[in-house]
């Protein structure tokens, strides 16, 4: 019987148990009895500010509230418009409303999956006041077009960066394009830690320190003095501290990710160009947090996969505004056809970066395999 491939592994941390378990140990029992921002996250902070370049880096409590705390801080709200790509997760949709803004939908590229430039040209109104794109899956969003089209339309640009920590574009980190990204450090992430966690980075002093407010109830310096209304969002010690020594084996970590990325994409060059699609090749701009097939048979492939004990996942398997969340919030009628074309067809394997070379070569050959019972090898 052949081991299971998980797609979520279970074992993500299982080397840093012990690093765990001695940071729980001293910070628990520590005299300041300090758990959430202390000098470990000033330090995570200045680790991650150093190694980006960045003015400044505000540690949260999620990738999704360091969304609402940069529109906040950006003094979005009731009556203003965000746009927003239509294929994603929720939050891209869920921080707007919540800051009592309208999320407008714009269609993506149907290859690589990020926010079309061109269709959030054609949704900006004079009510517009940001566009938030996301990158998505090991792909960046075209930052370059973006950044032309805020600063032609006078708009704030907010990177959704949460999956896309380590990526570089034309020598600019993601997260640094645009007036300020977010990252997450949710388990799965390319920088996942334990727990629950994200960071706001951005090339603007002001809008950190307001940020900085935001996150601790109002508070700047002084206790309980509440120089504008905040909430808590603040970040934990002891995962800051794991995370500083976690950093070092960070490159490692992506490189792996990205080699497993060039085989599958080598590996997979000879499917027909319709019915499989692997991303397009390449590491400039690219994370590898996921990696994702565009199917024709996206259900049949992920039976076959678990027939042979590997872990598959559909993300996103209906636009943000098709869904019943979201539908009351965009055009009653309105299509999205590339984000919808995604949905049918999307499914990640695993790439995390502890697969062995042969569990790499076993899910690539399940996947050629398919493709050459279904006619779909060249």
């Amino acid at each position: 019987m052949r081991a299971e491939i998980p797609f979520f592994p279970p074992d993500l941390f299982a080397d840093d148990r012990k690093v765990m378990l001695e940071l729980l140990q001293e910070i628990g029992t520590a005299r300041e009895q300090k758990f959430i921002l202390g000098t470990r996250t000033a330090d995570f902070e200045e680790l991650l500010r150093d190694s980006l370049g960045a003015a400044d880096v505000v540690a949260c409590g999620s990738g999704t509230a360091a969304l609402g705390l940069v529109l906040r801080a950006m003094g979005i709200g009731s009556g203003d418009e965000v746009v927003v790509p239509a294929f994603g997760c929720a939050p891209l949709a869920s921080s707007v409303l919540e800051v009592g803004a309208k999320p407008v939908f714009a269609d993506i590229d149907p290859h690589t999956m990020v926010v079309d430039p061109d269709d959030v040209e054609r949704r900006i109104t004079d009510r517009a006041k940001a566009i938030m794109p996301a990158h998505m899956f090991s792909i960046m969003a075209d930052m370059p077009r973006l950044v032309e089209l805020a600063a032609q339309h006078k708009l704030r640009l907010l990177e959704d960066s949460a999956v896309a920590q380590g990526a570089v574009l034309r020598g600019t980190p993601a997260g640094l394009w645009g007036n300020a990204g977010v990252f997450s450090f949710v388990q799965v992430k390319s920088f996942g830690m334990p727990g629950e966690g994200g960071a706001v980075v951005t090339g603007d002093p002001e809008l950190g320190r307001t940020v900085r407010m935001l996150r601790n109830h109002g508070q700047n310096r002084r206790r309980f003095v509440y120089d504008i209304v905040g909430t808590n969002s603040r970040f934990d010690e002891i995962q800051a501290a794991f995370q500083t020594y976690r950093f070092a084996g960070f490159p490692a970590r992506l490189e792996r990710r990205a080699a497993i990325a060039d085989y599958y994409t080598e590996r997979f060059s000879r499917l027909n160009g319709r019915a499989i699609v692997p991303p397009p090749p390449g590491r400039e701009g690219r994370c590898y947090y996921v990696y994702c097939l565009q199917v024709e048979k996206r259900d049949e492939l992920r039976d076959h996969l678990a027939s042979r004990g590997i872990g598959s996942h559909v993300y996103y398997p209906q636009p943000l505004p098709l869904q019943a969340g979201f539908a009351p919030h965009a055009p009653a009628g309105g299509r999205w056809p590339n984000a919808e074309y995604a949905s049918r067809r999307i499914l990640a394997l695993p790439i995390y970066p502890h697969l062995s070379d042969s569990e790499v070569a076993r899910i690539a050959d399940a996947v050629c395999d398919f493709a050459r019972e279904d006619g779909a090898l060249r």
